[in-house]
């Protein structure tokens, strides 16, 4: 545990940020009697370290908020920007909710985080908002989960899959890439693969050792979007929720061994990221957020226990999140769906 991180707690979650850099760590969700700790830390943390290595990279744990997201698609500062490689200041606590303010701007806008968590609710609730400021910046929150026995995938209505111009790891004598680059598909269980044939992304993990990131791009008119991650094993159901209308898109980063240099050497391992966002230039499109006024972005994590079927739907009212799974059974858990859109409804 760092020396200033900060806890919240509830009877249905638990969680601690650190100020440096704004990791949330040790997110955990109890439920029916267990404790269910879903998010990724890097086999690293402690060890000593290139000196050069990005601050969000010494420290990645869980999930935390990037703006710009990567490199923002230009000369960003630092990787993912400084909300993930900076100091947060101002830290309040009041009962379940923590406040916090970026000690440095983005683009001369300030930067302010808010974590909910509710009783009762297996849910993490995060709103970032951008005030003033210049210009355009993307942004995304970049949880990530752990899946050291495999998971199954679905998704909300995605209008197609999309691999970048250029894969993670393109030298073999760094690390490899298994999917094709630029590819695209709309059936995300046949994605074209590096070495012919087709790969499903629904199934995770589908090679032994590879560093690979596709793009889920929203369908039109989807009123709440999500990514659900059963993890059969562990007994247990992983949710991303946001406004699709204002993150269109699920980055996901599949880590699995593909990359041998330091600090990876090959052993970080079983981590998917879900990297929900607006970051257009990933795909060489102009979608970002126009800087100025105030940007509200919301995000919310959750997990509880599930039998190990894939997701077939979710949907919300403003008291309950329903989940059904291929199967047809079906649970109703307590959300707050103004957290997600203050006014209570999709638009």
């Amino acid at each position: 545990m760092q020396p200033d991180e900060v806890t919240l707690r509830t009877d249905a979650a638990a969680l601690r940020f650190d100020p440096d850099c704004g990791m949330i760590r040790g997110l955990t969700f109890f439920d029916a009697g267990r404790r269910i700790a879903p998010l990724h830390r890097v086999p690293w943390l402690g060890e000593a370290l290139p000196a050069d290595l990005p601050r969000h990279l010494r420290r990645m744990e869980g999930d935390f908020f990037c703006a710009p997201f990567s490199d923002g698609g230009g000369a960003a500062p630092v990787p993912h920007g400084w909300p993930a490689n900076g100091r947060w200041r101002k830290v309040a606590v009041a009962g379940s909710v923590l406040t916090a303010v970026l000690a440095r701007d983005v683009q001369g806008a300030r930067v302010e985080k808010r974590l909910v968590l509710r009783d009762g609710h297996p849910f993490l609730y995060q709103a970032h908002r951008l005030t003033g400021g210049a210009g355009r910046v993307s942004a995304a929150n970049h949880a990530m989960v752990t899946l050291p026995s495999g998971g199954l995938l679905s998704f909300s209505p995605r209008a197609r899959f999309r691999t970048p111009a250029r894969a993670l790891e393109p030298d073999p004598a760094r690390g490899r890439s298994a999917l094709a680059c630029p590819a695209e598909a709309s059936d995300p269980r046949q994605f074209p693969a590096a070495a012919g044939a087709t790969i499903d992304l629904t199934v995770y993990p589908w090679g032994p050792a590879h560093e690979d990131f596709v793009v889920a791009e929203e369908a039109t008119g989807s009123p709440l979007g999500w990514t659900a991650v059963v993890r059969p094993a562990e007994g247990d159901l992983v949710l991303s929720l946001r406004d699709p209308g204002q993150l269109p898109v699920t980055m996901l980063w599949h880590s699995n061994g593909g990359r041998d240099y330091a600090p990876w050497s090959g052993r970080h391992r079983a981590c998917l990221g879900i990297e929900e966002g607006r970051a257009g230039h990933i795909l060489g499109q102009d979608e970002a957020f126009a800087l100025g006024g105030g940007i509200d972005i919301r995000h919310v994590i959750g997990a509880f226990a599930w039998h190990g079927v894939r997701v077939s739907a979710v949907t919300a009212d403003g008291a309950h999140l329903t989940v059904t799974g291929e199967d047809g059974h079906r649970r109703s858990v307590p959300f707050d769906l103004s957290q997600l859109y203050p006014d209570g409804s999709p638009p």
